[in-house]
Formats: C-alpha cells, sequence, structure tokens
C-alpha cells in the first residue's frame, strides 16, 4: 500500500494550500526570516514575503527581530475545536485523576483525518514529558493510542487509512508491515487494551483502552512513561487496572450526563 497524504483526491486551491506549507514551515522552524522561507520552500522571496505579509495581516503570523513566528491565533483556534468534542468535557477531570493517581502522562485521543490526535494531556508528578504535545497528529500504527483506536474499526476502514497514511517507521521497533498490524489488533481486541513498545520514541512505553459507550467508540486513553517504570508487572497489577476504571467512570459519565 502507497501512502498519499497530500493528492488524495478532489481539486486543490494551490494558493491556499502553499499558505499551509508556510505555515507549516514556521511550525518547524519556530520563527523565520523571508530568506529563510524562500529558501525552505523554494519560492522567490517576493513571493514569501507576500504569504507572510497576508498570514500577519489575518493575525495567524507576527512579526519582531528574529523574524516571522506562528501568532496565538492559532491557541484560540484549537481550543474551540476541541470543545467540539463532548468527550472532552466529560473525560478531562478524569484523566486529571488518572494522571494524579498513576503519577504518569495520561492521554485522551481520538481519530481525525487518518491520524491519532492527542486531544487532552495530564502529567502527574513523576511524570516524564516525552514530547508528545496536546493536538499532536501522529501516525495511527506508532502508538498505543492510535492502534486501539484502529483495532475496533472495519477492515475497509484499517485499509483505507493504511492506504492513505502508510506505515512508515518512527524506530527499530515500529510495526511496518501490515499483516503484521492486523495481527495486533486482534490480539488488541481479545485484551482490551494496546501496548506501545518503543514504538514512536525510543525508551518510551505506552498502554491504552478504547473508550466506547453505547457501542460507540468516542476516544481511546491511555498512559505514557520510561519503558523502565512501565515494565509488565506495574502495568498488569497497577496501571492497567487504573486505566479500566477511568475508562469506565468515562463512558458512564457520558451516556448518562
Amino acid at each position: 500500500m502507497v501512502p498519499n497524504d497530500r493528492n488524495n483526491g478532489g481539486k486543490r486551491v494551490k494558493s491556499v494550500q502553499r499558505a499551509f506549507d508556510v505555515i507549516r514551515e514556521i511550525q518547524g522552524a519556530g520563527s523565520v526570516r523571508i530568506a529563510d522561507l524562500a529558501d525552505g520552500l523554494e519560492m522567490p522571496r517576493s513571493t514569501a514575503h507576500v504569504y507572510l505579509k497576508t498570514l500577519e495581516s489575518e493575525g495567524f503570523v507576527t512579526h519582531d527581530d528574529t523574524g516571522y513566528r506562528l501568532s496565538l491565533r492559532f491557541l484560540q483556534t484549537g481550543v474551540l475545536a476541541r470543545h467540539q468534542y463532548r468527550i472532552y468535557s466529560t473525560a478531562k477531570s478524569e484523566v486529571d485523576k488518572l494522571a494524579e493517581a498513576t503519577g504518569e502522562v495520561a492521554n485522551l485521543g481520538i481519530e481525525e483525518n487518518g491520524f491519532r490526535v492527542i486531544l487532552y494531556q495530564s502529567e502527574g508528578s513523576d511524570a516524564v514529558y516525552d514530547n508528545a504535545l496536546t493536538g499532536e497528529h501522529s501516525k495511527m500504527h506508532l502508538t498505543a493510542l492510535g492502534k486501539v483506536l484502529l483495532a475496533y474499526q472495519p477492515s475497509e476502514y484499517i485499509d483505507d487509512i493504511v492506504d492513505r497514511r502508510g506505515l512508515p517507521a518512527a524506530t527499530e521497533n515500529s510495526i511496518t508491515e501490515f499483516e503484521d498490524l492486523i495481527r495486533e489488533f486482534r490480539t488488541i481486541e481479545l485484551q482490551g487494551y494496546a501496548l506501545e513498545d518503543e514504538e514512536r520514541r525510543s525508551g518510551i512505553r505506552s498502554i491504552a483502552t478504547p473508550i466506547i459507550a453505547n457501542g460507540t467508540l468516542l476516544g481511546a486513553l491511555s498512559l505514557s512513561g520510561p519503558k523502565e517504570r512501565l515494565r509488565e508487572q506495574r502495568i498488569a497489577e497497577e496501571l492497567l487496572p487504573e486505566l479500566r476504571n477511568t475508562t469506565n467512570i468515562i463512558e458512564v459519565k457520558h451516556t448518562y450526563d
């Protein structure tokens, strides 16, 4: 299966697509100057300047002595987008309690457009931050959240996601073969949770459970941390029971609130 992230179906407005290229370039660099943007996107400096000034006039880019950077308007947009999901308001306080009870990072995730998205994250007292930001989009097959979100989907849906996004490796432990991924999904369905074992980032492990209410998959909940702390015995005896209990509370709240 060949990934086709950018040109999958339908017509494109090139100027809009190029504007988002500019936004992604700024996002990756943190701050850019006109010359750097022009070189990075292989466009004339005059064109780069026009895009930057247009985004600045709309309030999505700011300009200071270091160059152009994304404005906090994106924060407002992201907050508004997150509140469209009822599962966020239902689960937020429970995710905080889970992080506090385990000391690890607790994550609420959903699938959007073939990616795993962290909708909310809470850090426990002993949490080790692994650079997975709230709002981060990742390939589904690389994370416990993503795998558990895909495992409960129809086979046709799984085929479509893998066809569009592919199975690229992030570490030597990443699943890169479709048949291996399907076997992993069968295991997830049998045991009711997914394990991520250094598949997205070396040294990091994660476990995730699906959030299902009234037969509908609403999202997934996970705990993540250093592999040395997320050992098999602790997962089985402490973390998984905490995770399942919190998941059950969220499902009940979503059903009856």
